[in-house]
C-alpha cells in the first residue's frame, strides 16, 4: 500500500488504465494512508469511502469507451470543503453548516467525477475560506506535515497538507487571496491559481465575479498539468468559463518551452517579505538563467492593489455570507463578521472607485507581459509559522492593517486575473518549505506549466513528498 502513494498520479492513472490496479485498491491505499497519518495532521476530516468505492464498482462495470487523455480512470482525489459534494457532509468550515449534507455536486467536482476522479474525502479548510491558516471550530487546525507544530497555510491547507502527507495524489482548492499558493508554498506542493474561467466551478451567487477560482492542487508539474485537463472547460452554469485549449496542459508539461525572459521582484513593491524567504526565492529565480532566460529585477506598477482589492472582497464577502449575520453573529469568527460589515458599511462611490482602479491595474499587467514571459516572486512573504498563530500581525517591524494583509503577494496578483502557480523552490535553514509564485501573462496556463516543469527538473524538489508528518523534537 506504501507504494502506491507513493506513485504520482500520472503513475497511478497509467496503472488504472491497464488494469494493473484497480480503484479499489488505491482507494484502500488512500484510507490506509489516512488512517496512518491523519491523527497527526488533521487534513481529511470527512471521509466518504464507501461512496466511492460505489462508484469506482460503477466505474469498472461501465468503462468508458474512447476517453479522452486526461480521463482519470478511478484515481481517488480530495475535495476542499468550501466545495458541494452531493451525499457528503460539507460544512465549509462553519459550525452554522456543522451537519449540512447537500444534494448537488459543485460544477468542478462534477466535472473531475465525469472525468473518472473518485472523491474519497473533504479537506480541512478556515470558516468560509477566510485566512491563510487553517483552522475552525467545526474540525480545529491542519497541521504542517513537514513540522506539526506549524500551521498548513490556507485556505486550502487541509488540501495542501494531505498531499504533502501522501493521503491523495490530487486535491482541489480555490484561491481568493492566495488560498491555493500560500498552503501550497507552505507545503513544498503546487497550488494553481488559474485565470478566472478557466476551471468552471459553482453555481456561484455572483457567477459573473473573477476574484475567486478553483485550481488544482498537485506534487509535482505533470500531475498537476493532467489534473488541469481534468478540470478544464466550458458549463453553462458558469458564464466566465472558457473553451478547452487545443494544447493539452500535460503536452505543456511534456515539451516545455523555456522562457525568454522573466522578471523578478522579491516583494512586489508591496510590504516586508521575510530575509530568509527573500533570499531563497531571489536564487530560484536566478536559476531560471540556466534555462536560457534573460532575468530582471522588475514588476508591474500594482503599487494601489490593497485600496482595491480590500473593498471588492469586503464586498465579496457581503453578497455571500451576509444573511447569516443577523442569525448567526455569534457562530461566525470574527474575521468574517468583520469583512461582512465592512462591506455593509461600503458606499456605490466607493466601490466604483475600486473597480475602477482593478481595471488600470489590470491594463498595466497586460502591458508589463509585453516585454516579459513571465513573473516570479515569493508566493509568500513568510514560512510556515506557529498553527496556534491566527494570522501574522506583523513582519520585518511593519504592522498590518488586516488579517490578510501579510498575503499581499498573492492578492495583487488575484487582481491582474493573470495565472499564477506556487512552486516549489526551497527550504529555510530549519527546514520549512518556501514556494516561488509563477506569474503568467493573461490566460497563459500553458507558459507557466512550461517554465514550472523545467524548473522542477532543475531543482529535483519534487522528490521531497510524499513524506511523514513530523513532530516537533
Amino acid at each position: 500500500m506504501n507504494d502506491l502513494i507513493r506513485l504520482s498520479a500520472r503513475q497511478a492513472v497509467a496503472l488504472l488504465k491497464k488494469r494493473q490496479v484497480s480503484p479499489r485498491e488505491l482507494i484502500d491505499a488512500a484510507a490506509e494512508r489516512i488512517a496512518q497519518t491523519d491523527g497527526l495532521i488533521n487534513a481529511l476530516p470527512i471521509l466518504c469511502l464507501e461512496r466511492a468505492r460505489e462508484h469506482a464498482e460503477r466505474l469498472e462495470r461501465n468503462p468508458p469507451v474512447d476517453p479522452p487523455p486526461w480521463f482519470l480512470h478511478g484515481l481517488p482525489i480530495a475535495v476542499k470543503d468550501l466545495q458541494e459534494v452531493a451525499g457528503v457532509r460539507t460544512t465549509f468550515g462553519s459550525p452554522i453548516f456543522a451537519q449540512n449534507v447537500p444534494t448537488r455536486t459543485e460544477v468542478s467536482v462534477q466535472r473531475l467525477e465525469n472525468n473518472g476522479a473518485l472523491v474519497i474525502a473533504k479537506s480541512n479548510t478556515p470558516e468560509f475560506g477566510a485566512g491563510g491558516n487553517t483552522f475552525n471550530e467545526v474540525f480545529g487546525a491542519t497541521l504542517n506535515p513537514w513540522h506539526t507544530s506549524k500551521t498548513a497555510g490556507g485556505s486550502s491547507g487541509g488540501s495542501a497538507a494531505a498531499l504533502a502527507a501522501g493521503q491523495v495524489w490530487l486535491a482541489t482548492g480555490s484561491d481568493l487571496a492566495g488560498s491555493l499558493r500560500t498552503p501550497a508554498s507552505f507545503c513544498s506542493v503546487l497550488g494553481f491559481r488559474v485565470s478566472p474561467g478557466r476551471v468552471a466551478s459553482g453555481p456561484d451567487i455572483t457567477p459573473w465575479q473573477s476574484l475567486a477560482v478553483v485550481g488544482p492542487m498537485a506534487r509535482n508539474v505533470g500531475d498537476l498539468a493532467l489534473m488541469l485537463d481534468a478540470m478544464a472547460g466550458q458549463d453553462p452554469r458558469d458564464p466566465r468559463s472558457l473553451p478547452r485549449p487545443e494544447q493539452s496542459f500535460s503536452q505543456a508539461a511534456r515539451e516545455p518551452r523555456p522562457p525568454r525572459r522573466v522578471a523578478f521582484s522579491p516583494d512586489l513593491g508591496l510590504g516586508p517579505v521575510e530575509a530568509e524567504v527573500r533570499e531563497i526565492c531571489t536564487r530560484a529565480a536566478q536559476r531560471f538563467s540556466e534555462l536560457g532566460a534573460t532575468v530582471e529585477q522588475a514588476a508591474p506598477d500594482l503599487s494601489d492593489s490593497t485600496e482595491i482589492f480590500t473593498p471588492l472582497r469586503a464586498a465579496r464577502y457581503v453578497a455571500a455570507l451576509a444573511q447569516h449575520l443577523p442569525q448567526n453573529r455569534h457562530l461566525l469568527k470574527p474575521e468574517v463578521v468583520g469583512n461582512i460589515e465592512q462591506g455593509l458599511a461600503l458606499s456605490g462611490p466607493d466601490i466604483v472607485r475600486a473597480e475602477k482602479g482593478r481595471g488600470a491595474l489590470y491594463q498595466r499587467a497586460v502591458e508589463f507581459f509585453n516585454t516579459y514571459d513571465l513573473l516570479l516572486t515569493p508566493a509568500v512573504a513568510a514560512a510556515p509559522f506557529d498553527v496556534s498563530i491566527r494570522y501574522l500581525e506583523q513582519m520585518e517591524g511593519r504592522r498590518f492593517d488586516s488579517y490578510f494583509g501579510w498575503l499581499a503577494l498573492a492578492y495583487a496578483i488575484s487582481l491582474t486575473a493573470c495565472p499564477a502557480l506556487s512552486l516549489p523552490c526551497g527550504f529555510t535553514a530549519s527546514g520549512l518549505p518556501v514556494g516561488l509564485q509563477v506569474v503568467g501573462p493573461p490566460r497563459g496556463e500553458a507558459a507557466v506549466i512550461s517554465a514550472a516543469a523545467l524548473f522542477e527538473e532543475l531543482s529535483g524538489l519534487a522528490a521531497c513528498t510524499p513524506l511523514d508528518p513530523r513532530p516537533p523534537a
